[in-house]
C-alpha cells in the first residue's frame, strides 16, 4: 500500500516539477538568482534529478547511476528541453524502482547512511517526497517572482 502511495506522490511532483520549468515564459529565469534567492530553478531541477536518481534509482532500480551533486549546483544554462527530459527519464526510473520494493525492502534498513543515523527504507522514501515536495515549492516561488517582473 505504501509503495502505491509513494508512486502517487512522487508521480504527481515529477509531472508538477515538469509543468513549472515548462512554465517559466523566459528561459533565462530558469537560472537567475537575485536577492536573497540562493539558488536558481535550474540548479533545483537538476539537483532534485540527482538526488532521485541517486538514492531510488541506484539503490533500488540498479541504474548505475553516479552522481556528481557540486554538478546540481553549478551547471548553468542548460536548455528547457534538456532538463524536461531529464525530468520525464527520471519519472520513469523512480517508477521502475518503486515497482521492485517489497514490503521487507520498506521495513529494512537504508542500504546507505545518509543522515547521521541509519534508517529504514520507508523513511528514506518518505524524506524524498517530502524533499521534491519542499524545493517544487522554491521552484514555484522563483518562477512567479521573476516571470512576473517587468
Amino acid at each position: 500500500m505504501l509503495i502505491e502511495t509513494l508512486k502517487m506522490l512522487f508521480n504527481r511532483d515529477l509531472n508538477m516539477l515538469k509543468f513549472e520549468i515548462e512554465s517559466y515564459q523566459n528561459e533565462i529565469n530558469l537560472w537567475k538568482i537575485e536577492s536573497n534567492i540562493s539558488n536558481s530553478a535550474g540548479n533545483l531541477c537538476l539537483h532534485l534529478i540527482g538526488n532521485l536518481n541517486t538514492y531510488i534509482g541506484a539503490q533500488y532500480g540498479k541504474t548505475g547511476y553516479i552522481r556528481n551533486r557540486a554538478l546540481e549546483f553549478s551547471l548553468k544554462d542548460i536548455s528547457k528541453a534538456e532538463l524536461l527530459s531529464k525530468i520525464e527519464a527520471t519519472l520513469i526510473v523512480v517508477n521502475n524502482a518503486l515497482d521492485v520494493i517489497s514490503e521487507e525492502n520498506l521495513k529494512a534498513e537504508y542500504p546507505i547512511l545518509v543522515f547521521e543515523n541509519k534508517t529504514s527504507t520507508e523513511f528514506m522514501l518518505i524524506h524524498l517526497t517530502t524533499h521534491l515536495a519542499y524545493h517544487l515549492g522554491q521552484i514555484n516561488y522563483h518562477r512567479r517572482l521573476l516571470d512576473n517582473k517587468i
